[in-house]
């Protein structure tokens, strides 16, 4: 219940690319059926996993609107980064590249894409208008501005350097009922509610009734036709001539593939590594020797090696589904409070999620106000990585104010995690702190800025 808001969320997002919202529903409920039963019944964990928020706000709003690739070469993009995935760590490549990025810089990621994410939620509420200087507008290949439009333009107007955000004007139904949403989510969060998320999309769906914002002509029968027919045109596209083959057409292409999957790969990595540790360390599903054992041992005898397998295994599927990245949900959590120990405990959250295929007519019937406010609280609680950032030290502070800020306000966390490293070697080197920097981070960075130079050239 606490995380079952991820499959009326994931196709309200995901649906913006041009995909079709019912089968996004299905593929995402499949995947995390999928990923969740592997960690119980190979892992033996307490975890549940579904497509992630940070990596759907980077399907969408950074490969799709921002580097132009089509959703189908999307979802391939998806399935290289779990077979990349499986590969290093089969090999044991992974920690390596755990070792070799700084922590602070981690803890930067991660809590960019909590700002990434919140400032989507700000936009996708209506709270945000852009002022746009007209002088840019011939930029857009002569193609109107209102507010509303698609993050592709507005991307593409924030490239060109036209626009201020400012604040809408609370005077339409539809931006009123998001802010009636996220007053009802702040409080049932701060209250601590269990199922707060959900909670809170019902509620102010029922409210928009009266408004005119909630669509409720439904008609179940055809919804759930519509929901399978739909799924077939996801299932698989991402593997089909239109998606993973259609990548590889020019070296710059191909450059981008292999950074963006890296950028993907790296952010699940942490994302994933980081929930187990903040969940599993003082509850005693993770003892210090399985860590241990994860760092430095070989082969998969902890619990987190194998937890990771499942990860990435569910991620590979996602892309064969049809639908985003998945994570290990930090909502976890609550079943673990909850008493939950063992692989049991997964398997009954995968009954639940398989159960959620009834709710396949409400896909239609919830409106974007209901489902905002969810990415605003999401990234506010992930931006608590902040605390984790030494500050006052500037040559943590240079290198993770660049990660955090690029991602946001350049709506790609590819970006942001490029600026990091570079700036993070460029301080290191200014004080002569080479043996500070590894060399998967140099190897990265110049793979980077080798990206930002044909961007260059062929703009």
């Amino acid at each position: 219940m606490a995380m079952a808001y991820i499959v009326f969320l994931n196709p309200a997002v995901l649906s913006l690319t041009g995909m079709p919202s019912q089968g996004v529903f299905l593929a995402t409920i499949f995947t995390a059926v999928v990923g969740t039963l592997i960690t119980g019944l190979f892992a033996n964990l307490p975890y549940a996993l579904a497509p992630s928020i940070g990596m759907q706000a980077m399907f969408t709003y950074t490969i799709v609107f921002g580097l132009g690739f089509t959703w189908q070469q999307a979802l391939g993009m998806v399935f290289l980064v779990g077979v990349v995935d499986i590969i290093i760590t089969l090999t044991k490549l992974r920690s390596a590249i755990v070792k070799g990025i700084p922590e602070q810089l981690k803890h930067a990621i991660a809590a960019g894409i909590g700002l990434f994410i919140a400032y989507i939620g700000l936009k996708n509420a209506g709270f945000l208008n852009f002022i746009v200087d007209p002088a840019n507008i011939t930029k857009l290949n002569g193609a109107p501005f209102h507010v509303g439009q698609g993050a592709k333009t507005i991307s593409s107007i924030l490239a060109n350097g036209g626009t201020t955000p400012e604040i809408a004007n609370f005077n339409q139904p539809a931006l009123l009922l998001a802010l009636i949403g996220l007053i009802i989510l702040v409080v049932l969060v701060v209250l601590n509610v269990p199922g707060a998320f959900l909670i809170s999309v019902g509620v102010t769906t029922l409210i928009g009734i009266p408004m005119g914002v909630t669509n409720t002509h439904m008609d179940v029968m055809a919804s759930f036709q519509k929901t399978f027919h739909e799924f077939g045109q996801v299932f698989g596209a991402g593997l089909g001539r239109d998606g993973l083959w259609s990548m590889f057409t020019t070296p710059k292409h191909i450059l981008v593939v292999i950074l963006t999957v890296f950028s993907m790969g790296l952010s699940g990595l942490f994302d994933a590594i980081g929930t187990f540790i903040g969940t599993g360390m003082t509850t005693g599903i993770f003892s210090e020797k399985d860590q241990r054992e994860f760092y430095e041992g070989r082969g998969f005898k902890s619990k987190m090696d194998r937890g990771l397998v499942a990860d990435t295994f569910a991620t590979m599927m996602a892309g064969v589904f049809g639908t985003s990245n998945t994570t290990t949900f930090i909502e976890s959590a609550s079943g673990i409070k909850a008493g939950g120990r063992t692989g049991l405990t997964s398997v009954v959250i995968a009954a639940g999620f398989l159960l959620a295929i009834f709710a396949a007519p409400l896909v239609g019937v919830i409106p974007t106000a209901a489902t905002a406010p969810i990415l605003i609280i999401v990234g506010i609680m992930m931006m608590n990585e902040f605390k984790m950032i030494d500050w006052n030290d500037i040559e943590i502070a240079i290198p993770a104010f660049f990660t955090s800020a690029f991602m946001a306000f350049s709506y790609s966390i590819s970006y942001g995690i490029a600026a990091g490293f570079i700036f993070f070697i460029v301080v290191k080197v200014v004080r002569r702190k080479w043996r500070q920097i590894s060399p998967i981070l140099w190897v990265v960075s110049l793979l980077f800025l080798l990206n930002f130079i044909s961007l260059a050239v062929n703009n």
